[in-house]
């Protein structure tokens, strides 16, 4: 398995800029990967601005599944308060990286709002019935 150097994602000033760390053990897949999870990961930024930016990494891992025409990438995301993980699968890499980072934002989504206890500020009021 060939293991790309670590990278700082470049993301705008308004996200933290995260660890970002891919690993494919095929060299032609490099570049799609990088430039699907470039464009992915300035979004993924902008949701983990509250989070101390040298706490928060994020590993990516291509690989082809056997006897299939089909490509996983399991995506890992580490932060100070839990770890993430998704996977996506697709007949080609930009679908599998885009299905694994919709599944890790909707996952960061929930946890950012259990985080901020937004389940014990929803209003309770008694449901009325209709006659």
């Amino acid at each position: 398995m060939i293991r790309e150097p670590s990278f700082l994602a470049e993301t705008p000033s308004k996200g933290a800029p995260m660890k970002l760390t891919l690993s494919s053990k095929n060299v032609e897949w490099r570049e799609p990967v990088e430039r699907a999870t470039k464009v992915r990961s300035e979004k993924l930024g902008r949701l983990l601005k509250h989070f101390q930016p040298d706490l928060v990494q994020l590993h990516g891992c291509i690989e082809k599944l056997p006897r299939k025409v089909e490509y996983q990438f399991s995506l890992a995301l580490s932060l100070p308060t839990k770890s993430l993980h998704a996977t996506g699968a697709a007949p080609n890499i930009r679908s599998a990286v885009s299905l694994a980072f919709q599944d890790i934002e909707s996952q960061l989504k929930k946890h950012i709002e259990l985080l901020r206890g937004d389940h014990e500020w929803k209003r309770k009021r008694p449901r009325v019935a209709v006659a």
